[in-house]
């Protein structure tokens, strides 16, 4: 099947090039706001912001220029999911949302369980039709939608056999049915940064460029400031995923700590951008804010290697209600 397919990702299949039009200092004073495990989606010329944070479900927010941002009114008090339309009562993690055939397709963790919900409007409210788990006899979270250039949907997400581990399945047309044969292991903690604590490989997110995938991932806990992002490539899905000899990509950069969990999105002037959390200082975890910085890549030897940029970063500099 052939996806009308309007994410941040058909985006990717162009050529990717390195712009960083309109930089900012990472010392740059800025607001924080409280989103943890962050995503945006560009549409129609509006980017909105989903996240970890709420008790009851997943927030979003809404800005022209991704310095300026206003939270959402509604009938669900800001958020674009709310528990009663979903799997599980708390632990609502990870969202990320894709526009697909003009519905709008949220993929987020409840209970340790991920799920799918789906709306008429980048907004919400987004609804799970059958309150279930994707995979409901086995804990698993971070479960992020990838759709190749021939309309084939997978689903990539972590997995607890292994310490916390990364595999991929494909998706039935629906693209809310896991093909559970179809399942992949991608990778596990093997380099020695990764090993700091505990053992953990999460938060795949995956775009492809000249014919390659690109993986980033999170290592170490949450909780260290320790937590960076890392890289692994493959040449094919469901093949071997080779990661950067050099890796992290990203971990502590300037004055911030516990960074992780990125998604990538392109601006509104083709730059590429990723966009991560951190602690909320050096002292306290939370709440974890969110930060957006610069991307691309970068000729190495013949080869085109992903970068994260990590020292300038796009500030944030207001918040409204």
């Amino acid at each position: 099947m052939h996806f009308k397919y309007f994410s941040l990702l058909a985006l990717f299949f162009l050529s990717c090039g390195s712009g960083t039009i309109g930089k900012e200092d990472l010392k740059t004073k800025q607001i924080l706001v409280p989103l943890a495990d962050p995503f945006i989606l560009l549409y129609n010329d509006l980017y909105y912001a989903y996240g970890t944070g709420a008790e009851d479900g997943i927030e979003v927010m809404v800005s022209a220029d991704l310095k300026r941002w206003k939270r959402v009114a509604n009938e669900q008090k800001g958020l674009a999911l709310h528990k009663d339309d979903s799997y599980g009562e708390k632990w609502f993690w990870a969202p990320e949302v894709y526009c697909v055939n003009d519905k709008f397709y949220m993929y987020y963790s409840s209970e340790e369980h991920i799920c799918v919900a789906v709306s008429d409007s980048p907004l919400g409210p987004f609804k799970q039709v059958v309150q279930k788990p994707m995979l409901e006899d086995e804990k698993a979270i971070d479960n992020s939608l990838f759709i190749d250039d021939d309309g084939k949907a997978y689903l990539f997400f972590v997995r607890f056999n292994d310490g916390l581990n990364i595999w991929v399945a494909e998706l039935e047309d629906d693209l809310m049915t896991l093909k559970k044969e179809t399942m992949h292991h991608c990778i596990s903690v093997s380099q020695a940064w990764e090993e700091i604590w505990p053992r953990v490989n999460e938060a795949p997110f995956v775009i492809k460029h000249k014919g390659i995938y690109y993986m980033t991932y999170s290592a170490n806990s949450y909780e260290s400031h320790f937590y960076g992002i890392g890289c692994a490539t493959s040449t094919h899905i469901k093949g071997e995923w080779i990661k950067y000899p050099d890796n992290p990509l990203l971990q502590k950069p300037g004055t911030l700590v516990g960074v992780g969990h990125n998604a990538f999105f392109r601006d509104k002037n083709g730059n590429l951008c990723t966009v991560f959390h951190a602690h909320h200082d050096q002292d306290h975890i939370h709440p974890r804010n969110m930060y957006i910085s610069y991307a691309g890549f970068k000729d190495v030897n013949g080869i085109d290697k992903l970068y994260i940029d990590p020292n300038y970063q796009i500030p944030i500099l207001e918040v409204t209600e």
